[in-house]
């Protein structure tokens, strides 16, 4: 390890020079393996690294985080993959450990905004998480270890450049932080905030029941919210975020963004997308570029101009507004966390139309009574969890 790493620009190429070091003079807590590490690949880096330590130690269970321009794209923990999400994942050829698969759940979430993602993982990584990695498109990847075999997997991607960090898991970092604006310091204590199950007790709703799978999403969400740009709000499911609507100025934008990608998750396992015939060699991101297509409300206007012939064996059918609204109406038990609190019951409208059953939000908004009354029409459970998780 050591003091400072030099970086070949910040943000964009014209930031130069670039530095990542330590103000203490100590060592950095994790060390390049691979790769040249860039300005933002250290902000997803860290962020991720801090959310997936966080979810483990909140969940007991291996957990994975898959980031983009420093929110994540998707967070899971290892839960069994049914064999329709290996599908939709494109891993049923795979042998998955548990790290594995949470990370080929973090990457599901949102396959499309993972394109070139910067992986974190609680775990060493070991070779089935490599190989996985292998095939797909993405900057870096940070963890605690890995195995030999995984190391020399990743090494040999992207020509030999792909960016390998190792994290120290020890490192604590000083209780107080400060970034520089405009030449400007800012200082504040770091948010050490613990997010357990004891912030979902506070039920304000009729319904005041939480079941074991509910509270694991719960805290998914929440702890997925505290390393998202603001405003955020995260729809979960099965162990993992499955729609997250991250930095949004209107708290209905982030909900209506965040279930909007929590639809798609689900539509991807629609019938009719689950039989759709590709033509030979397609790559896996035109798949996911090809599907989001064909899901949205647009594809019957590219399926006249003939552009499905690009990538489909045989000519698909429509899946209708009438087909996706349908399918979506028998969509139960999600989860969604707020990082602020929701000041209109319009956001629970929107959430309802996603399967939303769980919320869980700090309230505190004038209108929590119209915010409640809402919730109580559907039946929904909602926790109050009095803690705000902004973060920029």
């Amino acid at each position: 390890m050591a003091n400072e790493l030099l970086l070949k620009y910040g943000c964009n190429p014209n930031q130069k020079p670039a530095r990542v070091f330590m103000k203490d003079g100590g060592e950095l807590p994790m060390t390049v393996l691979n790769g040249r590490p860039g300005y933002i690949n250290l902000m997803d880096a860290f962020n991720s690294w801090q959310l997936v330590r966080e979810l483990k130690e909140a969940t007991g269970l291996p957990a994975a985080a898959s980031f983009k321009h420093v929110s994540p794209a998707g967070a899971a923990v290892a839960a069994p993959l049914s064999d329709t999400l290996k599908k939709i994942y494109f891993v049923e050829d795979l042998e998955l450990s548990p790290i594995a698969t949470a990370y080929a759940r973090a990457r599901g979430a949102d396959r499309m905004s993972s394109y070139g993602d910067f992986v974190a993982l609680s775990e060493v990584c070991d070779e089935q998480t490599a190989a996985l990695l292998a095939r797909e498109v993405s900057d870096g990847i940070i963890a605690p270890g890995y195995t030999d075999r995984a190391l020399e997997i990743l090494k040999s991607k992207r020509k030999g450049t792909y960016t390998v960090l190792q994290m120290d898991s020890s490192y604590t970092p000083a209780p107080v932080e400060q970034r520089d604006i405009f030449g400007i310091t800012f200082e504040q204590g770091k948010n050490n905030l613990k997010i357990d199950e004891t912030m979902l007790e506070n039920l304000v709703t009729e319904n005041k029941q939480f079941p074991e799978s509910a509270k694991r999403d719960l805290l998914i969400a929440l702890i997925t919210l505290k390393y998202t740009q603001s405003n955020s709000v995260c729809y979960a499911k099965d162990g993992q975020a499955i729609g997250v609507g991250a930095g949004q100025q209107s708290r209905i934008h982030c909900t209506r963004l965040a279930g909007n990608k929590a639809d798609i998750w689900h539509l991807r396992q629609h019938p009719k997308v689950l039989g759709l015939q590709f033509k030979e060699n397609i790559r896996r991101p035109d798949r996911d570029n090809t599907i989001d297509v064909y899901i949205s409300d647009d594809y019957e206007d590219v399926l006249a101009d003939g552009i499905w012939q690009n990538f489909f064996a045989v000519r698909p059918e429509p899946l209708t507004r009438e087909e996706k609204r349908a399918y979506l109406n028998t969509v139960t038990g999600v989860s969604l966390g707020s990082d602020a609190f929701f000041p209109f019951g319009d956001n629970i409208e929107r959430a309802k139309r996603s399967g939303v059953e769980y919320i869980a939000q700090p309230g505190g908004s004038i209108r929590d009574d119209n915010v409640i009354e809402t919730c109580n029409k559907y039946g929904m459970a909602m926790a109050f969890t009095g803690i705000r998780l902004f973060h920029h």
